[in-house]
């Protein structure tokens, strides 16, 4: 860019200069109307040249920065693509492996729940026929005698 502001002002410039020298050169030329005609006119032919030449340049360059800028944009979408699609795999492997270990915990909560069940079913078989199993006493039968009350303390429930 900085290229182009440059080469800007020094064309600025030399037609700048271009104005000054024609006028110059009219004003002293020792020429007569008819040469210093055809002078101008040349001189205008070789600037519409100049210019003519120098608008095919500046569309030249502009051209090639352009087609580098649509290489360049095409390099980063094809990059863009190749890191969502690695993105969506890692993504698909680690709901792969969150389906398989859900998989898997619901087997052991499964097989846990079984064993449970067995375990209950094989302690509710050894309950004797007066409704307790061998170990373990009935409400009422400790301490305090055959289902009264533990005695008070005297103090009042209030």
């Amino acid at each position: 860019m900085a290229d182009e502001s440059s080469n800007m002002s020094g064309f600025a410039w030399f037609l700048a200069g271009l104005g000054v020298g024609a006028l110059a050169g009219i004003l002293y030329a020792p020429k007569a109307g008819r040469e210093t005609r055809e002078d101008l006119a040349n001189s205008a032919r070789e600037g519409t040249e100049y210019l003519r030449n120098r608008s095919k340049q500046v569309a030249d360059q502009v051209g090639t920065i352009v087609d580098k800028g649509k290489e360049q944009v095409g390099e980063y979408m094809d990059r863009g693509r190749e890191v969502v699609d690695r993105g969506r795999a890692q993504w698909e492997e680690f709901v792969e492996r969150g389906k398989s270990l859900v998989g898997e915990q619901g087997s052991r909560v499964t097989a846990a729940v079984d064993a449970g069940r067995q375990a209950y079913r094989s302690t509710s078989s050894g309950i004797g026929s007066s409704g307790t199993a061998s170990g373990t006493s009935t409400p009422g039968s400790g301490v305090f005698g055959s289902g009264n009350p533990a005695p008070s303390t005297g103090g009042s429930d209030t």
